[in-house]
C-alpha cells in the first residue's frame, strides 16, 4: 500500500525513509466507540494513526469531573507523550467516533525514533498543532458562552468527520465540554432554534456552517482553518 494512499496527515507527510521505518510494525484497526487508547498515568502500548472516526483526549479530577482538552482525527496521531520522550500521560484518550486507522506499537516507534534524524521533528510538528489545539481550548472555555463553545466543538468535529451528521448523546457532549447536560441541552436548542443544526436523539446535522462560525465570536477561527488547510492540502 503507497504511502501517497494513507489518508492519516502524519503518515503521509512523513518523509519515504521514516515512512518506511514504521510500516512494517503497523496494523490496521477497527476501533469502536469509547475504545481506551490511553488510560491516565499508563504505559502507554501503542500510538494510533485514525484514517476515519475521531479520538478525544479528556482530562479528570479526583471525584469524576471530566473535560475534553483535545480532538484527533484524519489530521493527527495519538500518544503525544511518547513523541515527547514520555511513556505515560495524565490524560485518557478514547475513541468517540468509530474510526478506522493504524495502530504501532511504542517500542518500534521509538527505535525509528532513535535511527532518524528527522522522524521526530516531523511527528512534533503535529504534537505542537495539538498543543495550539489544547490552547485555544483552555481560553474558550474560560472566557466564551456554552452555546459558543458548543458551535466551536461541533465545527472541530466536522472537520473531523465524514459528513455533516455528528453521532453521539447530550451526556456525552457534557462531558466533553465540562459542563452540565442541561447547559448543553438549552445551547442545542438554541443553535437549532437560529437554525444552524438539525437535533434528534443521538444525532445532530450541521445545516449552516458558515452560521456556525459566526456564532463563535471568533472561538472558532484563524487556527483551527489554519490547522485544516494543512491537514487537507
Amino acid at each position: 500500500m503507497p504511502q501517497s494512499t494513507f489518508r492519516n496527515h502524519v503518515l503521509n507527510t512523513l518523509t519515504p525513509e521514516d515512512f518506511a521505518l514504521l510500516r512494517p510494525s503497523m496494523h490496521h484497526v477497527e476501533l469502536a466507540i469509547k475504545a481506551r487508547l490511553e488510560i491516565a498515568y499508563q504505559p502507554i502500548e501503542h500510538v494510533y494513526f485514525p484514517e476515519t472516526g475521531i479520538a478525544s483526549v479528556v482530562a479528570a479530577m479526583t471525584g469524576g469531573r471530566q473535560s475534553e482538552v483535545g480532538l484527533i482525527g484524519y489530521d493527527g496521531m495519538t500518544g503525544i507523550a511518547v513523541v515527547l520522550g514520555q511513556d505515560r500521560s495524565p490524560n485518557e484518550t478514547y475513541i468517540q467516533v468509530a474510526s478506522k486507522g493504524w495502530s504501532l506499537p511504542v517500542e518500534p516507534l521509538r527505535m525509528a525514533i532513535a535511527g532518524s534524524q528527522t522522524l521526530r521533528p516531523s511527528l512534533l510538528r503535529y504534537a505542537h498543532e495539538f498543543l495550539i489545539q489544547s490552547s485555544r481550548t483552555a481560553l474558550v472555555n474560560g472566557h466564551s458562552k456554552i452555546e459558543e463553545r458548543l458551535a466551536r466543538w461541533l465545527l472541530m468535529v466536522n472537520d473531523r468527520a465524514e459528513g455533516d451528521i455528528i453521532y453521539l448523546t447530550h451526556e456525552f457532549l457534557a462531558t466533553m465540554l465540562g459542563s452540565r447536560r442541561p447547559g448543553v441541552t438549552t445551547a442545542l436548542q438554541m443553535l437549532e432554534y437560529r437554525g444552524l443544526v438539525h437535533a434528534k436523539r443521538g444525532e445532530i446535522t450541521i445545516v449552516d456552517r458558515t452560521g456556525m462560525i459566526k456564532l463563535t465570536h471568533g472561538a472558532y477561527g484563524e487556527e483551527e482553518q489554519r490547522h485544516f488547510g494543512i491537514a487537507s492540502g
